[in-house]
């Protein structure tokens, strides 16, 4: 066994090194989801569901639903949509980005975001056919 794997390898489990972590969030962001979370903890309240119901109809352990309610941008999109669709909030999610500013901005002047570069064309390979014939010339 190697060094690291012997380090790593505790009570049969395989513990990971490093965390992984992603590029932090902006403030303002981190404050969105936060109220993103809240909301959704306030709809199952309102509707008088309980934490552990709401978990279970989604597919989720409870301890994800109270990420989910704190807003935690390490939880994935589709859980945030499976607890929606519990709480019969899927239609919300069609109002994700609808509104969009500055590309409308963009499109009005005139400007483009970056593309990407135009493929190169592929040119022929060489084949005994083509290396025989002189190129014509037009």
């Amino acid at each position: 066994m190697s060094y690291k794997l012997q380090n790593s390898y505790i009570l049969g489990k395989i513990l990971p090194i490093m965390p992984r972590t992603g590029p932090p969030l902006l403030p303002r962001v981190s404050r969105l989801l936060r109220g993103y979370g809240e909301n959704l903890k306030l709809a199952r309240l309102r509707r008088r569901y309980s934490a552990e119901s709401v978990a279970q109809r989604a597919g989720i352990s409870r301890k994800t639903l109270s990420r989910v309610e704190k807003g935690d941008a390490a939880v994935a999109l589709g859980i945030f949509a499976r607890v929606m669709q519990v709480l019969r909030l899927e239609e919300d999610l069609a109002k994700l980005a609808v509104d969009d500013p500055l590309g409308r901005k963009l499109q009005d002047t005139g400007l483009s975001p970056k593309r990407r570069a135009p493929k190169r064309p592929i040119s022929p390979t060489p084949t005994a056919d083509n290396i025989d014939k002189p190129k014509e010339t037009s």
